[in-house]
């Protein structure tokens, strides 16, 4: 502690140089820490006990291949099935295409048992979707982001089928996601001339325990059928289709080791400048009786010291901003939550401490080392 006034002087005794360093190594610590929080994000999609115990059973060959309605009460019939939902991707347009959000259309006999508190809606608003086959439900954030009201006509032009949908919007509800709509299977279905398919089955098992054997069964169910299914959880059917955009993790990873590099060299960039405008400092030190260690030591605090700094006000900035932004809404739903977390937080010091000690490691040793005599001799 004896030697932290020094040191401060040092850090500061360039405040321009200084601050344009901190606020380089922030901005790139705070793209680090928003890059970490999104593949966090995607590889570990929120939970609830609910969703614990659902699962998604679609057709083994794609997602986009279709599975008929009759799968349906064949699925409920299996031991540990407590309750099976049809589901169908709409993919409907509101006014513009620019207004994205998942539209499903749901069998609605078991919909409230199979999603439980992921789902949540009053008595009133529950028993008004039920009897109007037209009637529509949606999320709370999605309702903010549109504006609506409970009675309110919503009308999504058709884009993925031939059809238009009028809607009645007769509930709005609470839950893990409150960025999607939901509105009647057997309105879809008439409007498709009565097609009688579903794109995938969403199953709640009754305990966790029956999970994979439910699973199993499924599929077993339908092995030799024209249209076999692939059953999994409801967390391993969103990181399957998250890794349908690729390599997301490689590609992540690769920016953030591309950012951290540019940071090791503005840092080294910093410290030999001023190292090397301190020479005739350092052999005075020496001079005076400051060991070779002392000299290191004084280096390297100096660099850890505003890398650190760097990285603290990048990352804790990025916690700030985002626990005070819904990122759900803006991203249509895409990322449900948005947390930076004290485990990217703790790495994002590591990489502030480890960038000072490797930036700044080579030219404080060798300053350290340096003879009085040969440092004076330099400047003089």
């Amino acid at each position: 502690m004896k030697f932290l006034p020094f040191l401060l002087r040092n850090v500061f005794r360039n405040r321009r140089r200084t601050l344009l360093t901190v606020t380089s190594i922030a901005v790139s610590l705070f793209l680090v820490a928003t890059l970490l929080t999104v593949l966090s994000e995607l590889n570990e999609p929120p939970t609830t006990p609910d969703s614990a115990l659902r699962l998604i059973s679609r057709h083994k060959v794609s997602l986009a291949n279709i599975l008929p309605i009759a799968h349906k009460d064949k699925i409920a019939s299996i031991p540990g099935v407590k309750g099976v939902v049809g589901s169908m991707w709409f993919g409907g347009v509101y006014k513009d295409p620019s207004n994205f959000f998942a539209q499903f259309a749901l069998t609605t006999d078991q919909m409230f048992e199979v999603y439980g508190d992921d789902l949540k809606l009053s008595d009133v608003e529950k028993e008004a979707f039920l009897k109007d086959r037209t009637g529509c439900i949606a999320g709370r954030k999605l309702a903010r982001r549109f504006n609506w009201k409970l009675g309110e006509k919503i009308f999504l032009k058709g884009t993925v089928f031939p059809v238009d949908a009028e809607l009645t919007l007769r509930g709005l509800y609470e839950g893990a996601d409150e960025s999607s709509m939901f509105l009647h299977w057997e309105y879809f279905d008439e409007a498709m001339n009565n097609a009688s398919f579903c794109g995938f089955y969403v199953i709640k098992a009754t305990s966790a325990e029956v999970v994979p054997i439910v699973a199993e069964k499924v599929d077993a169910l339908f092995q030799n059928t024209t249209a076999p299914t692939k059953t999994e959880t409801e967390k391993a059917f969103v990181l399957g289709f998250i890794s349908m955009m690729g390599n997301v993790q490689l590609l992540i990873t690769s920016i953030c080791s591309g950012v951290i590099f540019a940071i090791v060299l503005v840092a080294a960039n910093t410290m030999a400048m001023s190292i090397r405008e301190r020479t005739r400092e350092i052999g005075i030190l020496k001079a005076l009786g400051f060991r070779r260690w002392h000299i290191l030591f004084l280096l390297l605090s100096e660099a850890i010291f505003i890398t650190l700094g760097g990285s603290l006000i990048g990352s804790w900035g990025a916690r700030l901003l985002y626990s005070n932004l819904d990122l759900s809404q803006m991203t249509a739903g895409f990322l449900q939550r948005f947390y930076v977390t004290p485990e990217t937080l703790t790495l994002c010091a590591i990489i502030g401490l480890a960038v000072g000690i490797v930036a700044a490691g080579v030219p404080a040793w060798q300053a350290s080392r340096r003879p009085v005599v040969d440092a004076l001799r330099r400047v003089v």
